[in-house]
């Protein structure tokens, strides 16, 4: 059903990859897909900003972000998954949009949070993609948690 599937993935909070490599891992042993797991590293707000940064600031977080993706994913059971792990540089949305297109992925993984009782939240990257994916969209939402 899914030959390829992309995997963006925040390095930063272990709670969200924790939760939605496994999911992105089991759907491509059960469809015999390719999965690619992307991290973007967001760019500096301005070019005024960015002067209070070394030069060569974004090459290093990319590289930084690299090597933490491949940490994480060598925690887990790869078995049997054709694995592409990927950097992008650039509004978050915009790069996993760009991704899933020039990959051709059938399905797109993202996460939702429930932050309180008044409602779910679903982040503005993730609202983005799920609003203008071509590809199908899975949203794994994090387990509820009662006060």
């Amino acid at each position: 059903m899914f030959q390829t599937i992309l995997l963006p993935l925040d390095v930063e909070h272990e709670d969200r990859y924790r939760r939605l490599l496994p999911v992105a891992l089991g759907l491509a042993r059960q469809y015999g897909s390719r999965l690619h797991c992307l991290v973007v590293v967001a760019p500096v707000a301005t070019a005024w900003v960015s002067t209070f940064f070394p030069e060569d600031f974004e090459r290093r977080a990319a590289e930084t972000a690299r090597a933490r993706l491949e940490e994480i994913v060598a925690e887990e059971n790869t078995d049997g998954v054709a694995l592409s792990l990927h950097v992008a540089h650039g509004r978050i949305y915009e790069k996993i949009l760009e991704r899933a297109e020039s990959l051709g992925a059938d399905l797109v993984i993202v996460g939702a949070t429930r932050p309180d009782d008044d409602g779910y939240l679903l982040g503005p990257n993730a609202a983005r993609v799920t609003r203008h994916a071509r590809a199908s969209v899975l949203v794994v939402r994090s387990p509820y948690r009662s006060a």
